[in-house]
């Protein structure tokens, strides 16, 4: 019941980060949004999300996992209501930055819970489950969000959507319990305190760059490029972009499942994101090399890179192994801030990088090309700094989980 009522607390998190696409049309419309405004409110999800991440971690270690999932969801239920009440621009973005804190605590207090009621090998199994199964929510917020919209309208839409996080929160409440409080023996108690200790564990340093890019270069693609680059490359119409992107959306949840039973098959979290990596940067210069000359090449290589990818529950498994227990909130909270940090500045670089090659005059081709052999160098060049982490704590390190 416990894992049934976050993942469904989960699966909304993730609706969230799709659903601005299906309704962009009728709400930019209705709130007279212009190109830029509509990129801010999406954005401000992400910037929102991420810098609720310390006050998150620190209350996760402090209150625990109940109280703090339910407090922050009830910013989501707020947003969702304001954003089916909203009359502009501002009233839009102060909507959707309440849902970003809202869903804030979600995926982290899970991991949490994860992480202080397993043991530290059946970390990796539950994370990827749980992120593979939670990315159906991604799905949500296409066909049957716009059959829903095309029925009632986007305002009565997000009214439903409200009750629904509503239910949501209230489970939360009732159902979650906390582990029993692990109190600090050194005094690191506080929320900058504890990050400070975090920061100082050496050990995670050749983590973190793998952790900035891995995620950020694939959300970039499925969230951002996937279909002006078939569109403008290989004259995809609406329909088989939108086939290209579900194929995408679809092999993430897949290899997000997969990675739990591999690393359980391999028996190392590290070396199981090594190969994730490895075949992620492979693929990417490949589509660099060949994306443009076969549509055909390019649908398999996107989805390649969709199921190899998401490493994301494997790279947080293997960071968990040298938090302390008493900072595993913190821990857990700091590594997600990385990642979504690194989304919103690759998507940012990207989006920028693109503007000034049309600006230059590079077609679409060779355009995207430069900017998929940029993705695949990024990984690689983090992968090879990921090659000389530790796999699991020795002697050297002070803390053990």
């Amino acid at each position: 019941m416990i894992f049934a009522t976050l993942l469904f607390a989960y699966t909304l998190s993730q609706f969230f980060r799709a659903f601005l696409a299906i309704v962009s049309v009728d709400l930019s419309r209705d709130l007279g949004l212009d190109s830029a405004q509509l990129g801010a409110v999406s954005a401000i999800w992400f910037a929102a999300f991420a810098l609720a991440q310390f006050p998150v971690g620190y209350a996760l270690d402090r209150y625990g996992p109940r109280r703090t999932i339910a407090t922050t969801m009830i910013f989501a239920v707020i947003g969702c209501g304001l954003m089916a009440a909203a009359t502009g621009f501002v009233s839009a973005l102060t909507a959707m930055a309440a849902i970003g804190i809202g869903c804030s605590a979600i995926l982290m207090g899970s991991l949490y819970l994860f992480a202080r009621n397993h043991a530290a090998e059946k970390f990796a199994m539950f994370t990827s489950l749980f992120v593979g199964l939670g990315a159906l929510g991604n799905l949500l917020g296409t066909t049957p969000l716009a059959l829903a919209v095309e029925l009632f309208g986007w305002r009565w839409s997000m009214v439903g959507i409200t009750a629904i996080t509503a239910l949501s929160t209230l489970l939360a409440f009732l159902v979650l319990r906390d582990p029993e409080r692990i109190d600090s023996s050194d005094g690191s108690g506080g929320m900058i305190d504890g990050l400070v200790e975090i920061v100082s564990l050496r050990t995670l340093w050749l983590i973190l760059p793998i952790t900035f890019v891995s995620y950020a270069v694939v959300i970039a693609t499925r969230s951002l490029w996937i279909a002006p680059f078939f569109s403008q490359v290989h004259g995809y119409s609406v329909t088989a972009t939108g086939n290209a992107a579900l194929l995408m959306a679809i092999t993430m949840s897949i290899g997000a499942l997969a990675y739990g039973p591999l690393e359980r098959l391999i028996r190392d979290a590290k070396r199981t994101a090594v190969i994730g990596s490895a075949v992620t940067a492979a693929a990417y210069l490949a589509l660099a090399g060949f994306g443009a000359q076969s549509a055909a090449a390019s649908v398999a290589l996107i989805g390649l890179i969709g199921g190899a990818g998401l490493t994301y529950g494997i790279i947080m498994a293997h960071a968990r192994l040298f938090f302390p227990r008493h900072l595993i909130g913190r821990g857990v909270t700091f590594m997600n801030f990385i990642f979504i940090s690194g989304a919103g500045i690759i998507q940012w670089i990207s989006g920028q990088f693109i503007n000034a090659s049309e600006r230059a005059g590079l077609d679409a081709g060779e355009r995207y090309a430069t900017l998929y052999g940029a993705f695949g160098l990024l990984v690689a060049a983090a992968l090879a700094l990921y090659l000389f982490a530790s796999a699991r704590p020795g002697p050297q390190d002070r803390h053990q989980p």
